[in-house]
């Protein structure tokens, strides 16, 4: 009987045991689970919010940190869990993986997704545009507001001459670096960047078939560019611009002089004249295409493409003269003789007159 007393015993303390093993067990069973499901939730749950569910774009700019990248996120009410957030950046290190750029951030992304768009740097292109441009000023103001490149970085470059020469242009002729176009750029690109992808743009730009038609004018890409540029500021009508190119290149073969009224105004730097003055066609400037035959040192705009090929596709006329017709319509009239266009010159003149438009 003993025996089987000490035989239970050690059975019942055994059998506790056991019961405090399983019990342990269990509670890490639940435990770990319970932490696993946490970590799934803090990873996987969607924990963005955006305005009306449409993506938002924020700018991480070069040097920025970890806290400034979490003020952008905060400030404009993205993340739903802050502390989600921050807990699993800590873990991936995002602290030390912040790169510059513009991000597109959709709703419904987890902390996961967009952790790992963030510390890879998938950022989102942005499209740079660029048209109707006088100088490199007006270019540098436009493009400084679309890339993280300022003005001030664009405007040194475009006025280093040693720069320029390494492109084979002088500050004169550098605008014929850019087509004025849409072109996809990262964000976080640098003033050289910018100006290096435009010089490879204007290669592409002048591929054989514009180069063959440059050449049977008789000009070079760049003269192409800087006649274009005249034609720019003739008019705006795309359909007229080919005949106006007509013109000035039936000039350049007799020899005459272009004199060209959009020339006069840049040279004097007053892009408020609505009407030129005799007085104003003396002005002294190697721009000044009623004093100089040729085409003036540079373009004097930006030409369009539209007007690039006006001049490659140039109309085959035997118009010498052109002048703005009197109903301002925005078009011209064309001759062929001197007389001809003294009458169309008279009615455009007395149209001014009538509008008190003296200057």
């Amino acid at each position: 009987m003993a025996y089987y007393h000490s035989y239970y015993g050690r059975k019942k303390k055994k059998s506790g045991f056991q019961k405090f093993i399983f019990r342990l067990l269990l509670f890490l069973i639940v435990l770990a689970l319970g932490a696993a499901y946490l970590l799934y939730e803090i990873m996987y749950t969607p924990n963005v919010w955006t305005k009306d569910g449409k993506p938002e774009s924020i700018y991480v700019p070069t040097g920025a940190h970890f806290s400034d990248l979490e003020n952008m996120l905060f400030s404009k009410g993205l993340i739903i869990h802050r502390s989600n957030f921050e807990w699993l950046a800590k873990k991936k290190n995002l602290s030390k993986l912040v790169k510059p750029g513009r991000y597109l951030i959709s709703n419904g992304l987890n902390n996961n997704e967009l952790i790992d768009m963030l510390r890879a740097g998938k950022q989102t292109p942005v499209q740079v545009t660029f048209n109707n441009v006088r100088d490199i000023y007006q270019l540098a103001g436009k493009v400084g507001r679309q890339i993280e490149a300022d003005s001030a970085s664009l405007i040194g470059l475009l006025s280093d001459s040693a720069y320029l020469a390494g492109m084979g242009k002088t500050t004169q002729t550098v605008s014929t670096i850019f087509i004025p176009n849409t072109y996809e750029f990262y964000w976080n690109s640098t003033a050289n960047e910018f100006i290096s992808r435009m010089f490879q743009e204007s290669i592409k730009f002048w591929n054989k078939q514009r180069k063959e038609k440059a050449a049977e004018i008789g000009l070079s890409p760049q003269q192409v560019m800087i006649l274009a540029s005249i034609v720019e500021k003739e008019t705006n009508k795309k359909d007229e611009k080919p005949k106006i190119a007509s013109v000035y290149i039936n000039r350049l073969q007799h020899g005459w002089r272009l004199q060209a009224d959009p020339t006069v105004i840049y040279a004097l730097g007053n892009y408020n004249i609505k009407r030129v003055l005799n007085i104003q066609k003396k002005v002294d400037s190697p721009y000044n295409t009623y004093r100089h035959r040729g085409l003036p040192p540079g373009p004097i705009c930006f030409p369009s493409i539209s007007s690039i090929d006006a001049v490659l596709n140039y109309d085959k006329s035997n118009f010498l003269y052109f002048c703005a017709k009197a109903d301002f319509s925005g078009y011209h009239v064309f001759a062929r003789t001197n007389r001809q266009q003294q009458v169309n010159a008279d009615k455009y003149q007395e149209a001014l007159d009538k509008l008190k438009i003296y200057r």
